[in-house]
């Protein structure tokens, strides 16, 4: 293999990798801003929970027994 043959080899496997790095970087920024948007909705969840947990424990105290008793 002459020079010019391994300098062709070695720009296109640097092509690839160049390729294979954008692609990555794509996939990693599409995933955090999916991490982003989850984390968002799950602070949603958790407050919309609390919020009907506060107002369930004024309906039914805990040491209350049901009216089937």
């Amino acid at each position: 293999m002459s020079s010019e043959e391994r300098i062709i080899d070695i720009e296109m496997k640097l092509a690839h990798q160049e390729h294979l790095v954008d692609e990555l970087n794509q996939t990693v920024y599409r995933q955090q801003k999916k991490i982003e948007e989850l984390e968002l909705l799950l602070g949603a969840l958790a407050k919309r929970f609390r919020e009907l947990s506060d107002t369930s424990q004024d309906r039914a105290p805990a040491n209350e027994k049901p009216p089937h008793y």
